[in-house]
């Protein structure tokens, strides 16, 4: 069909439209957009836009590129449904855009191809990389620029789908040593796209790209000196990839390469210098690599402290010199928020305190595996420090030198404390701050050889909180954050009052500072000093929420939602102690100020439910004057919102949008936050709920988003905790939809749900060794266990959801031992296996007393296991007097059935369990 000719009238109606299109006038721009919407019905619409893109020169260039664009939306949506001769007759045309002498038409066209080749892939338009190839000899440098431009664009797009054989031929055989030679172009455009179009095959490993590496890498060496930094930046970017994929390489002439990569660092072009930075923090995060980076420290640590000092752009970009306190927010200023449900997991010894949370470039999702262990590096944690969120040579500095100090330790230290000392005494400000923040930066790494130091250092960041300049005394709170877990540390009264009090009062000033960015790094430093101080904090309530609640008629829209996440924090540190009315009442004239003036869709509610998800569970009974209004709303909020859901799966309603799930889940935490502070007292405001709340409870455990179902189900395990007497007559038709939901394999978005169905059983079943009789539950029990034990046998189990699963068998073993005792032999192991580590609590002890239950129910189900029983057993610090009992019952009556072979059996396990056994159980 490359024969085809538009209809003059058809075209020219096209063609104005187009001209329309560029109207200021919104209206007209509407009206032109349903036009252009009814074309999509003419079946070779597409061929037009093609025309005026590509062949018809003498038009507007942004007539032009506005039939691109339209075309381009066409190929992405409908590709699949168009005639094969429209298809046929776009790709024959449209490549010759490339060489057309406006930029904004060949870029434009550029986009199309790249979106047909997405579309119909490589393989199906074999032409289109051909003809975009033999472009890059044309003696038209525009043509070989916007061929050349489209490649790139393939290139990074779809690395992978090139690296394959096409027609016969594998194309980047050619392009690849095609490209290598295009990095002596004259043109510094060219030179660029064919970095970029390189460094896309680095990390593939293709074989294409390994036959041609060393050629590649001699030409970047030619290229580290070239005058035009965008150049420079890809050259940086792809030693940063080489040594990622292929350090073997690089080895050999490291030497040469990180004297180039320093100097790169320091590079006037800051792009430059930030991709040459990222040389540095990608050799710091591959630990094969370390002896390869400690030669190189004493010259690498002093330029990356360098690079900590703001820019002349950073500060333009930041202007914080001024008590901006009263300013409204700009909307651009505040952040999106992501929100989960509540999770059920279990705490581990020797877990990671708060005050340490590691730095770097990588945003990531929240992990709801905890056992994921990537070290990818997150720049939020730098937003204390910067008001922007944009990842800079900053923040790569403090994150490469972050990671060193985790690897290097002392020898880092050894590096820098000189440095540091000439840094944080200087007396221009710029210096100082940028040495505050290494300081923090090198907190959890250096820790043990800092520690001499911080009687000195802890005052000196404390007297810096009063420095007139906000950038210095943001970076200063940050930097306590990070040391927060040493100012609280209770070695004695002298330590408290001088490092810790002192701490506290100044991270409080910084709360109430009248500069907005303080205010934030001082509010969410302090945050970490809660979490890190726990009930240390209970004596210090009274000015503690005197500071927050002042600070309510401080703060603008985005610092509020940081003081609500402190207050949220406060009450998860402090927890019974802020049951008292005087507290509560103080506390909660702010919060209901603010609920009085949201409406129930007004996303500024969601933060507030959220704090006051974990106030109602520490106010515990002094919140009771409060619940009612605040039941009933979330009541409120989950119907309507379940209402609004249901609306939206009606045939009528399909291009509707679904209401925003989060007003459910915040609604859900703070019903689960109010009966899990009320206890039995929640049961009056359920039985009054209208409609009822198990009734709501029912759809949000089968609503289709994890999230929302991760919160249903620990509310439902809270309900059975506190309102076991209003929750047990529903439990016949929940408790099958709760084994359902544990799953032995569940997808990742998932695994909090089946985390908190399987803690929610748990709950069930402790709450019948309440209840005279449990024949209602005994039913239940065999599909449960079906369930539970094949998480515990799978090694790929998520490890917080092997513990729970562990923990409901036990629990279920209390209650029923004669169902689940046969089964011991088969998990008796694993289960022992899975509770090792976790720290001695309530939740524990019942599950180990259900297993010591089972065993004496069936003693033969832990012959095989016995060695891992006794590890476990001496894991335990202060089990309760009831299971101390029955570990000591239990333990004698294997020794007494095993007889003479009984010190055999001892001799077989490791000598501090031996000694722990004879020094507890006189075994």
């Amino acid at each position: 069909m490359a024969s085809w000719t538009p209809q003059p009238d058809g075209l020219v109606q096209l063609l104005q439209l187009l001209a329309d299109s560029l109207s200021d006038n919104t209206e007209v721009q509407l009206a032109v957009t349903k036009r252009l919407d009814t074309f999509n019905s003419i079946p070779d619409y597409n061929n037009y836009l093609t025309h005026v893109l590509v062949r018809m020169p003498e038009q507007e260039e942004r007539v032009r590129s506005v039939a691109g664009l339209i075309l381009k939306n066409n190929v992405k949506y409908f590709w699949r449904q168009l005639p094969p001769d429209v298809t046929e007759y776009v790709k024959t045309v449209l490549v010759d855009g490339i060489s057309d002498p406006m930029p904004m038409v060949r870029q434009t066209t550029g986009t199309v191809v790249v979106t047909v080749l997405q579309e119909c892939g490589p393989a199906n338009w074999p032409q289109a990389l051909s003809k975009l190839v033999q472009a890059l000899d044309s003696p038209n440098e525009l043509e070989q620029e916007g061929a050349f431009g489209t490649l790139s664009k393939v290139c990074e797009d779809m690395p992978r789908s090139l690296d394959a054989e096409i027609a016969g031929i594998r194309p980047l055989d050619f392009m690849i040593p095609k490209f290598i030679t295009m990095l002596t172009h004259p043109s510094a455009r060219i030179r660029t796209h064919a970095l970029k179009s390189l460094n896309s095959f680095i990390p593939l490993h293709t074989p294409s790209f390994a036959a041609s590496i060393d050629a590649f890498i001699a030409a970047l060496f030619q290229r580290a000196s070239d005058e035009i930094p965008e150049v420079r930046q890809h050259v940086c970017a792809a030693l940063v990839q080489l040594l990622a994929a292929r350090p073997d390489k690089l080895m050999p002439e490291m030497d040469n390469v990180a004297t180039f990569m320093l100097y790169s660092t320091q590079d006037k072009d800051e792009a430059v210098a930030l991709e040459a930075c990222e040389f540095w923090l990608t050799f710091a995060e591959e630990h094969e690599l370390a002896q390869h980076l400690r030669p190189l420290l004493p010259r690498v640590a002093p330029v990356l402290l360098q690079g900590m000092v703001y820019s002349e752009t950073d500060l333009i970009l930041l202007d914080t010199d001024e008590d901006d306190a009263a300013v409204p927010d700009r909307e651009s200023d505040i952040k999106p928020k992501f929100y989960g449900g509540k999770a059920h997991t279990q705490a581990s010894e020797g877990a990671a305190g708060a005050g340490m949370a590691k730095m770097g470039r990588d945003a990531g999702a929240e992990d709801e595996d905890e056992e994921d262990e990537d070290e990818d590096y997150d720049d939020d944690d730098f937003d204390d420090d910067e008001l922007t969120s944009e990842w800079n040579l900053r923040k790569c500095s403090a994150a490469a030198i972050d990671v060193m100090a985790v690897n290097y330790g002392d020898d880092l230290l050894a590096i820098l404390l000189p440095l540091l000392k000439e840094r944080l005494f200087a007396p221009d400000w710029l210096n100082r701050e940028s040495g505050i923040l290494a300081l923090g930066a090198i907190a959890e790494g250096c820790i043990e050889g800092i520690e001499p130091h911080l009687p000195t250092l802890v005052p000196f960041l404390i007297q810096s909180l009063n420095d007139p300049k906000p950038l210095v005394r943001s970076i200063t709170c940050w930097t306590l954050g990070r040391y927060s877990s040493w100012c609280v540390q209770p070695l004695s009264d002298e330590h408290r009052n001088t490092y810790f009090i002192p701490a506290m009062e100044g991270l409080l000033r910084m709360v109430l500072d009248n500069n907005k960015r303080v205010q934030e790094a001082g509010c969410s430093a302090f945050a970490t000093l809660e979490e890190e101080a726990g009930r240390e904090l209970a004596p210090f309530l009274h000015p503690v929420l005197g500071n927050l609640v002042f600070a309510f008629s401080k703060y603008q829209q985005k610092n509020l939602l940081i003081l609500y996440d402190a207050i949220g924090t406060l009450a998860d540190a402090v927890g019974d102690a802020l049951d008292n009315k005087e507290f509560v009442d103080v506390l909660m004239q702010p919060l209901v100020e603010k609920w009085q003036k949201l409406k129930d869709e007004d996303e500024d509610l969601i933060p507030l439910f959220e704090c006051l998800s974990s106030v109602t569970v520490a106010a515990g009974h002094s919140f009771a004057p409060y619940a009612q209004p605040v039941f009933e709303r979330c009541v409120r909020i989950i119907r309507a919102n379940l209402a609004a859901f249901q609306a939206t799966l009606l045939p009528e309603n399909a291009n509707v949008d679904q209401p925003d799930k989060t007003f459910v889940i915040v609604a859900l935490d703070l019903l689960s936050g109010l009966v899990q502070g009320l206890g039995q007292n929640a049961e009056q405001l359920i039985a009054s709920s209208d409609p009822p709340l198990l009734q709501l409870l029912s759809y949000c455990l089968k609503y289709p988003e994890p999230s929302v179902r991760q919160s249903a189900y620990a509310l439902l395990g809270d309900l059975a905790v506190s309102c076991f007497g209003i929750l047990r007559p529903a439990l016949g038709q929940l408790l099958p939809d709760m084994t359902h939901q544990i799953e032995v394999d569940p997808r990742m978005d998932s695994v909090s749900v089946c985390n908190n169905a399987a803690w929610a059983a748990g709950e069930v079943a402790m709450s019948y060794t309440r209840v005279p009789d449990v024949s209602e539950f005994k039913p239940f029990v065999p599909g449960l266990i079906e369930r539970l034990v094949p998480i515990l046998l799978n090694p790929k189990s998520v490890k917080s959801l092997s513990e729970n699963a562990a923990v409901t068998i036990g629990r279920i073993g209390l209650v029923c031992p004669e169902i689940v005792a046969p089964h011991l032999e088969h998990f008796a192991t694993a289960w022992c296996q899975s509770l090792w580590e976790i720290k001695d609590n309530e939740e524990k002890d019942s599950a180990f007393r259900g297993f010591c239950t089972m065993v004496q129910a069936n003693p033969s189900g832990l012959a095989k296991s016995l060695p891992f029983f006794c590890n476990a057993v001496v894991r335990w610090s202060t089990p309760s007097a009831e299971l101390n009992a029955q570990f000591n019952t239990l333990l004698n009556s294997f020794k007494a059935a095993a007889g003479d072979n009984w010190p055999t059996q001892m001799a077989a396990l490791p000598a501090p369990i031996q000694e722990r056994l004879r020094d507890r159980y006189n075994l």
